[in-house]
């Protein structure tokens, strides 16, 4: 299925007046506080969040998967179904692949359906938490960081297949998240596991083109409950730090034990320049994987926050990666990927308002009730006017979920499809 422009431009009619008297009040209002509402319209339409390939389908547990209908059995299935969502956000502009789940069978091809619907390829995803066909070796005890010399080996040639495959299709980077770790005491040599991942990350970023980037992610549990090699953002920085300047930490918002401070986590790696990227998901518990913004929207605002001032007063940090990495059990995967964007726009638009010359003011004064009113009035401001606005200028939907409805494109894709076809990867 593949969205006609008029269709949205239709759509868009019935909304427009509705649309015109929300922006207008709006603008009027920021207009007031000397607020450039214009250029953060702008800042909104050039805003382009990554969508995995592993997020088209319905996601699952441990204990049962359920498909939803419709979901892509294929690469070019896959593309077609962010080209749907990119026509509708214009802020899916990026898929990110990972390896081997989804391997193009046919690059020229796959990088001529990526280009009809505007989507460039982002980072690459390797893979060393599920055994592969036909391999010999097994990751049941990890992989980078194992004491089996011949799986490390196997594991690392791995990873720079992954390169391989993404400097075919003009990735620039590669992100590294690794499973390995230990279930009870004394099963690992902390120090030991930790050398052997950090020499297979060097041998691994030796292999990268001089313009690709090396994103290392961190998690505090899971699939191991007593330790993880790379447990927490410290020990990703120093494994970044030994591998060179084009290597970085990658932010995934759900890899944090609760109530972590992740905002000054984002500012501490703003200000060293290794911040690489964030794969945005919201949890209430751990690595819970729901849609952006349902638990805690105040907090994704605070990240936002540092995340606007160090863009603009870190030039050390390079460019961030943006990717969605939600699961969506119950939910159809299209509409929760909408919510998830619209949930960072939200929170990116709202961070926008904070007048940073003000707050630091306030910060030197001291005027603690000065600083929270500032922050708090600006996550309090509604801005969807300004997403509508950015979107309706750009001939995307201004209500992205309704037009999707509108479309019947989940009824498409089931006719299209079938009801039972599932997703590759999950």
């Amino acid at each position: 299925m593949k969205i006609d422009r008029q269709q949205i431009i239709d759509l868009n009619k019935g909304l427009a007046f509705n649309h015109t008297v929300q922006f207008d009040f709006l603008a009027n209002q920021l207009h007031h506080k000397s607020i450039d509402y214009q250029n953060i319209i702008k800042k909104l339409k050039a805003f382009q969040v990554a969508i995995p390939s592993w997020a088209l389908g319905a996601g699952g547990t441990r204990f049962g998967r359920f498909s939803f209908g419709g979901e892509p059995t294929t690469l070019e299935q896959k593309l077609d179904d962010i080209g749907i969502l990119h026509m509708l956000t214009n802020t899916a502009g990026a898929v990110s692949l990972h390896i081997p789940w989804d391997i193009p069978r046919d690059y020229a091809a796959i990088q001529e359906k990526a280009a009809s619907h505007n989507i460039v390829f982002d980072a690459v995803n390797s893979n060393t938490f599920q055994d592969q066909p036909n391999a010999n070796e097994n990751y049941k005890f990890g992989s980078l960081s194992t004491v089996n010399k011949d799986i490390r080996e196997r594991a690392i040639q791995h990873n720079i297949e992954v390169i391989d495959i993404g400097k075919k299709l003009g990735s620039k980077s590669i992100t590294i998240w690794l499973a390995d770790g230990a279930n009870f005491p004394g099963q690992n040599n902390f120090q030991r596991v930790l050398k052997h991942t950090q020499d297979s990350l060097q041998k691994i970023y030796q292999a990268l083109p001089n313009d690709w980037k090396l994103f290392i992610e961190y998690k505090p549990y899971e699939p191991n409950f007593y330790s993880t090699v790379i447990q927490d953002w410290g020990t990703s920085l120093m494994l970044a730090e030994s591998c060179g300047n084009r290597a970085f930490t990658l932010v995934d918002l759900g890899h944090h034990l609760p109530n972590t401070n992740i905002e000054q986590i984002v500012a501490t790696l703003l200000y060293k320049g290794k911040l690489g990227g964030f794969h945005f998901n919201d949890s209430k518990y751990g690595d819970d994987d729901l849609t952006v913004g349902s638990i805690k929207p105040y907090a994704l605002f605070l990240i936002f926050n540092e995340l606007v001032y160090g863009m603009k007063n870190n030039p050390q940090n390079p460019d961030l990666a943006w990717m969605i990495d939600a699961s969506h059990n119950t939910k159809d995967p299209l509409e929760d990927l909408i919510q998830s964007l619209e949930a960072i726009l939200i929170a990116y638009a709202q961070a926008l308002l904070v007048d940073q010359d003000r707050l630091k003011e306030a910060q030197e004064a001291q005027d603690v009730v000065a600083c929270q009113e500032m922050l708090q009035d600006a996550y309090r401001t509604d801005v969807r006017s300004l997403i509508r606005e950015s979107r309706s200028q750009a001939n995307a939907a201004i209500d992205p979920l309704a037009a999707y409805r509108a479309l019947n494109v989940r009824k498409t894709l089931v006719k299209e499809r079938g009801e039972k076809s599932t997703a590759t990867g999950l």
